[in-house]
């Protein structure tokens, strides 16, 4: 009797008796629907309260109840328990500190091998001169290909009143057209099973917090620029439609500007993605010993290693750069002149005069001269190519050997010495795959083939880039792991 007495003391005569419910009846009132767990992360602010926070609130919030007199009647009995399932539904709902869920990491690896396939399949498009067999952009409805005969006779028909059926195609019969009309609508219809089978699980991973803040931003941003390239792949095919190209003389084809941008907005998701998958698997590994893992973050930090390290993110730039060169060289089939090695007609390049040329120029002082001829002419567009592509290869073989030599050498660690020597083995590739293109005057299954050489090189470069840096945060997350764990 004596422990009833504190919560007796609380209880005066007058009070109502809803204070001695019993157990079961409180279980039987409504409670309040808990908020949407969308509407509350929006809520949250950038900085979410980690998992150790809230059990210590919560463990706190138990103590003091169970110290506190009214802990033996039975409405503070419900409200402790009230508090303790609203901390750990807090818990719950935060977002980790880190992303080390596998399967995470997996679906982006796999989205970034599709996206690698969709750029290959797209070259195919260009190649086989498919691209412009749709003449409208319908994102939902057009999803499905043609049905019947009379479908099929009104989509040839729209084609028929295209400049490239009028100026190159005229010959082409419904049978013909079919198979062009197939590859770019499996292309586009490739491009929207990218787009969803990213943005739902994305939108799941966030909902369920299996992903920390950063990734969020990441994955959000991988979704919105999913969807601007389809943008952009309707703004290049647009371009190919136009009435000008009816002139006598024009070839019908799109934009090299737009293909260029085509090109790089999915060589950038395609690298996002990477990237964001890698870096799972790396902080993963990275935890897993944390004692070798400092031991490589100190090698890293050695004053030797910011040159090579500036060097590799260079690289990835020039990379980057070349293919966009190559991107101006097949906007403007370029590749289908000068089919010769190293040299260009006499010479190592055309005449002055040829790759100056004022056709190009469209003002009257010429001062747009130089740069028109760089991204117009298709004799400086390709000379230019060769530069760039040249000087990645001798810049990459150059890399080789400062990583074999001096201090770089004897601290380097082994994968980014493995990643270097595979950089060298996809530039010769590359380099083999882009001279018999130019030599065999752009068969499709060589050209297609270099297209995919671009993209394992910038691969290579951007692994190589990452064995050689430690996020800040995944260094923030070692520290406090080395600080838990118990001194010998």
């Amino acid at each position: 009797m004596s422990l009833l007495i504190p919560g007796m003391r609380l209880a005066p005569f007058g009070q109502p008796g809803a204070r001695f419910i019993c157990r079961q009846c409180l279980r039987r009132q409504p409670q309040a629907a808990a908020p949407s767990q969308v509407l509350y992360s929006l809520r949250q602010p950038r900085r979410h309260a980690t998992t150790s926070t809230n059990t210590a609130t919560m463990t706190m919030t138990t103590k003091r109840l169970m110290l506190s007199p009214v802990f033996f009647s039975t409405s503070s009995y419900a409200a402790m328990s009230t508090a303790t399932h609203a901390a750990g539904q807090v818990s719950k709902r935060t977002f980790p500190e880190t992303t080390d869920s596998r399967s995470v990491a997996y679906w982006l690896l796999g989205s970034a091998a599709s996206v690698f396939g969709i750029v290959v399949f797209g070259g195919l498009t260009r190649l086989t001169e498919s691209g412009l067999s749709i003449t409208e952009w319908k994102p939902v409805t057009g999803s499905l290909p043609p049905l019947t005969q009379q479908h099929w006779e009104s989509e040839f028909e729209k084609y028929r009143a295209s400049p490239e059926f009028k100026m190159l195609n005229s010959h082409m019969d419904l049978d013909e057209f079919k198979k062009i009309y197939y590859m770019e609508w499996t292309h586009r219809l490739w491009g929207r099973l990218i787009g969803l089978s990213f943005v739902l699980p994305t939108a799941y991973f966030i909902a369920r917090r299996r992903v920390s803040v950063p990734m969020a931003w990441n994955l959000v941003g991988i979704s919105s620029l999913i969807g601007f390239q389809g943008f952009i792949g309707w703004w290049m095919v647009k371009s190919g439609l136009k009435d000008d190209l009816f002139a006598p003389g024009s070839h019908p084809r799109v934009s090299q500007y737009r293909l260029t941008a085509h090109l790089a907005t999915a060589f950038v998701c395609y690298s996002w993605m990477l990237l964001a998958g890698l870096g799972i698997f790396r902080t993963r590994r990275l935890l897993a010993n944390p004692t070798d893992a400092m031991k490589l973050i100190e090698t890293l930090k050695n004053p030797a290693m910011l040159p090579f390290r500036t060097s590799v993110a260079a690289l990835t730039a020039l990379v980057f750069t070349t293919v966009l060169s190559g991107a101006l060289v097949a906007g403007l089939d370029a590749g289908l002149i000068y089919n010769e090695f190293p040299k260009m007609g006499l010479g190592l390049t055309p005449p002055a005069s040829e790759l100056w040329d004022k056709f190009y120029s469209r003002k009257e002082d010429g001062s747009d001269l130089w740069w028109r001829n760089m991204l117009e002419n298709p004799s400086l567009v390709q000379l230019d190519h060769r530069i760039l592509a040249t000087t990645t290869f001798c810049s990459i073989v150059a890399l080789f050997v400062y990583a074999r030599k001096g201090r770089v050498a004897s601290i380097l660690p082994k994968d980014a010495r493995k990643g270097v020597t595979g950089v060298v083995h996809l530039v010769c590739l590359q380099a083999a795959l882009g001279i018999s293109t130019l030599i065999y005057m752009v068969p499709i299954p060589l050209a297609a083939a270099h297209q995919a050489g671009a993209l394992a090189l910038l691969t290579g470069t951007l692994i190589l880039g990452q064995r050689l840096r430690v996020s800040p945060s995944t260094l923030r997350l070692l520290q406090k792991k080395l600080a838990a764990m118990p001194k010998q």
